[in-house]
């Protein structure tokens, strides 16, 4: 059994217009979508375009600082989303994976405290998450290997303009 499921952009196209399909199905209408950046960032532009959602919101969260390693709790960080005006709003948070949920637990919560309604869509959601998402392509157990994030940086750590937080 192989331990890391592969993802190229092929594979990615028919995943994320799959997860739109079944959005669009539930009868969900949301009014702004919220990436949790990075790996959302490419979910939440997809969706868009297939939902006809222009209003695109992001959420950077550092947490993962490798391959099953990870800060002890998530941390948000500038920009932040301004919420004014947003009362009444239906909101679909996006990311590639529900790992351990805590990251989309936190965007879920401080969304939650805002808006009129949240749902959480991703490509893959693993059994210990703690968020169980109203939307998901596949359910796995294994590390994904995503096209945008398999290839290393073109830079290395030192050269980066933002320095990974010390887990």
């Amino acid at each position: 059994m192989a331990t890391r499921e592969e993802m190229d952009w092929t594979r990615y196209g028919t995943a994320v217009r799959e997860l739109a399909t079944m959005v669009a199905d539930d009868g969900y209408r949301p009014d702004m979508i919220l990436s949790i950046a990075r790996g959302g960032l490419f979910v939440a532009g997809s969706l868009g375009y297939a939902l006809g959602v222009k209003n695109l919101y992001v959420m950077n969260i550092e947490y993962y600082t490798g391959v099953d390693e990870r800060l002890d709790i998530p941390v948000v960080l500038p920009p932040y989303v301004d919420w004014v005006d947003l009362g009444d709003s239906r909101i679909l948070i996006t990311d590639d994976v529900a790992d351990t949920g805590h990251t989309l637990a936190l965007v879920r919560e401080t969304a939650l405290a805002k808006v009129g309604e949240v749902r959480s869509a991703v490509l893959y959601q693993k059994p210990r998450s703690v968020v169980d998402c109203e939307y998901v392509w596949r359910y796995t157990e294994r590390w994904i290997n995503f096209p945008w994030s398999t290839e290393p940086p073109v830079v290395t750590p030192d050269q980066a303009a933002h320095q990974v937080l010390d887990a």
